[in-house]
């Protein structure tokens, strides 16, 4: 059998006085939380509930304000070959019978947005330097659809356009 030597008087004190610690601790704490007064926790409580409702309140009031049949149409409108934007361009959103909805310039940045509701439109995107280019999209409720456009090289104006179509259509019979 064999016999552990006791702790030293050292290690037994340094016991005492850690597990003496932490009583004292212990109790300073609670006293803390006893001076504490109940009316302090109450106000804390108090506002915090407060600020969440009205929190929650504006942003039911945000759902309601926003009605819910629209969604949002983005245009990026920019240069085929270099990506660069294209600010000055024409940005119109016809319905599907035709019917002008909007006419929209784009920003500094070539980039145009509108509230739309919902349904299918078609987006022309035109500009004197470039080929007009037109895009089919289905706008959803509370969506955003995000259009962007690669302008070619070309003339949008429509007397520019027939006579291109009329020369393709000539170039197309004759096979050259």
């Amino acid at each position: 059998m064999r016999v552990l030597n006791p702790p030293s008087d050292s290690a037994a004190g340094q016991a005492v006085t850690s597990a003496s610690v932490r009583p004292k601790s212990t109790w300073v704490a609670l006293q803390r939380l006893r001076s504490v007064r109940f009316s302090h926790v109450q106000a804390i409580v108090g506002t915090l509930a407060g600020a969440i409702s009205i929190a929650g309140a504006v942003f039911s009031v945000v759902q309601f304000v926003r009605p819910s049949d629209t969604g949002s149409l983005v245009a990026i409108v920019q240069a085929a070959g270099s990506h660069q934007r294209v600010p000055d361009a024409t940005v119109e959103v016809f319905t599907s019978q035709n019917a002008l909805v909007a006419m929209l310039r784009p920003d500094a940045t070539g980039r145009v947005t509108e509230q739309l509701k919902e349904g299918v439109y078609v987006v022309r995107v035109s500009h004197p330097r470039y080929a007009a280019e037109e895009r089919r999209v289905q706008v959803q409720p509370r969506r955003t659809v995000e259009l962007t456009t690669n302008l070619r090289a070309g003339s949008s104006s429509p007397i520019q356009r027939a006579v291109n179509n009329g020369v393709g259509a000539i170039r197309r019979a004759f096979h050259f």
